[in-house]
């Protein structure tokens, strides 16, 4: 019997955004080439239903079907604890930046449970998998960069030692979203720190990028860059 939920993937694909996403995520699963509006809809149409039986479907073949169980798991309604279990059971499968950026951007319950959140997280900046703690990362750039959690976000981000490259654009990434929402706690960060000199210069060069720092700001950040000659 057909998957109903493939069979609509198969139904939004679209061969040219499918070429698209190749280039953007080489480490995907088979790709079907589904935008995300469409995966969001019919993330909140599966959410109205019998989602468990559609999450615990040990039958998950494309990038699409990964993402759209990060998108479940994020807005179905079910308890904290529940989440928590759904969330450390998907986190081992995420091979690829775009379907662990996503699934971070829709825990929409972390307001609600920031220091629980924040608990659960601490086992993943530890970890030596590298989109183990890029979820991390990301989930906190997301929820975490204001005054009450900036100062022990930066101190987590400056401990990690995993080296992978999307660990590495991730807190640089993260850097940049903390210097723009808590300037005056980031500033010193990033005078001081124990980032290798890859992610500190991709740190500056983000915060460069932004529309919202200064030209002054600016130049005061590039002259922090290092390996000058």
């Amino acid at each position: 019997m057909e998957d109903p939920i493939r069979a609509q993937l198969f139904a939004l694909a679209e061969p040219g955004y499918k070429t698209f996403t190749e280039k953007l995520t080489p480490d995907a699963p088979p790709v079907l080439g589904v935008r995300m509006p469409a995966l969001r809809k019919l993330a909140k149409t599966i959410s109205k239903g019998d989602f468990r039986a559609w999450l615990e479907n040990p039958d998950i073949l494309y990038h699409e079907e990964v993402i759209l169980q990060g998108l479940v798991i994020g807005c179905a309604p079910m308890d904290a604890d529940e989440r928590f279990s759904r969330i450390a059971a998907f986190v081992p499968g995420i091979t690829n930046w775009a379907a662990c950026d996503t699934f971070c951007s829709s825990l929409a319950f972390i307001p609600q449970n920031r220091g629980r959140m924040w608990k659960f997280l601490q086992p993943y900046f530890r970890s030596q998998k590298e989109f183990e703690v890029r979820f991390a990362v990301v989930t906190a750039l997301c929820f975490y960069a204001d005054p009450d959690f900036a100062g022990k976000a930066l101190e987590t981000f400056n401990a990690i030692r995993q080296d992978g490259y999307y660990v590495k654009m991730g807190i640089a990434w993260a850097v940049s979203v903390y210097y723009i929402k808590v300037p005056w706690l980031t500033e010193p960060f990033l005078v001081n720190n124990d980032l290798d000199d890859f992610t500190h210069n991709k740190s500056l060069q983000k915060i460069t990028e932004s529309f919202r720092v200064s030209a002054e700001k600016k130049a005061w950040i590039r002259s922090l860059k290092r390996g000058k000659k």
